[in-house]
């Protein structure tokens, strides 16, 4: 990954990346099959400790035809802070990151993928429990597909 030009943009303590990507509810990810470019944006749950992004779709689909040719996915997180009238400026925390996606078939990293969703994407803890008790069920679990994204690179930049 390019360092930022800028350098008094760019967040340089890992802790506030890592906050940023598990603050926000999507994630927007550039994929390509090698020769056309796709963009799409999801809801995510963000694993801190293992640096890991996990994510729920249908078993087909562009996105699946997309990553089976090509599984290095690049993505964008972003922390809109507002415009600044009378400034002509724009304020923003982003993180960009890089990693290869893969889709899980064990039960206990689906249900675990699962749980770090809901407990990212549900602000309402009584919501939170409700979710859960109805969408981890041993055969929604099974039958969900599930992509993992290992962050093999991230930075992020604030202005």
């Amino acid at each position: 990954m390019r360092a930022i030009r800028r350098k008094e943009k760019a967040i340089t303590d890992e802790t506030e990346i890592k906050d940023i990507l598990k603050s926000v509810k999507y994630v927007t990810l550039a994929i390509t099959n090698g020769t056309d470019p796709y963009l799409v944006t999801i809801s995510h749950g963000y694993d801190r400790i293992n640096n890991v992004v996990y994510f729920h779709c249908a078993s087909e689909g562009k996105k699946i035809d997309y990553l089976k040719v090509n599984n290095k996915i690049y993505g964008q997180a972003l922390v809109d802070h507002g415009y600044a009238d009378g400034e002509c400026n724009h304020h923003y925390s982003t993180v960009q990151f890089s990693g290869e996606v893969e889709f899980l078939s064990d039960f206990e990293e689906k249900q675990q993928a699962l749980t770090l969703m809901i407990e990212q994407l549900e602000d309402q803890e009584k919501l939170r429990e409700s979710v859960k008790k109805d969408q981890l069920k041993e055969k929604a679990i099974r039958k969900v597909n599930i992509g993992k994204i290992t962050i093999t690179e991230m930075s992020g930049k604030k202005g």
